[in-house]
């Protein structure tokens, strides 16, 4: 795990309130990561940015299996849904503490999200929103 990636769960008690910035259940450190939260990985890349933009305010944890995968789904089918999360964020990392407004705030937009597309399925005919993006979040 990468040097920011720890120094940001430390900072925002990640592993001791048991949450992410999007509000879903962190049991250990094991599934989490760093998100690219202004510039993407990939435009990090292309641009040739320093560290590939692993850098303390380019960046939020989420846990990999649910709220980071979601969060590039939303951010696929959604994209405006997907720029109002990342405000959410963004206001947590200036308060630099996990806020309950803003997580009962992403939880707005993940269900209006829902609502929109509990129908929708992928190529394949599997759900588009997987059973796990409903049930790992905390209780708010």
């Amino acid at each position: 795990m990468r040097l920011i990636t720890n120094q940001l769960i430390n900072d925002f008690k990640i592993v001791e309130l048991h949450t992410d910035f999007m509000g879903y259940i962190v049991p250990d450190k094991e599934d989490l990561s760093f998100h690219h939260l202004i510039l993407s990985r990939e435009f990090c890349r292309r641009m040739n940015v320093p560290e590939e933009g692993y850098f303390y305010s380019n960046g939020c944890i989420l846990k990999q299996t649910t709220s980071h995968n979601y969060y590039h789904l939303i951010q696929e089918k959604d994209p405006e849904r997907a720029c109002e999360i990342t405000s959410e964020i963004i206001d947590q990392k200036i308060k630099g503490k996990l806020d309950i407004d803003n997580l009962k705030q992403i939880r707005e937009i993940l269900q209006s999200f829902e609502k929109e597309y509990c129908s929708a399925t992928t190529r394949k005919g599997y759900p588009l929103i997987k059973e796990q993006y409903l049930r790992e979040r905390i209780k708010l």
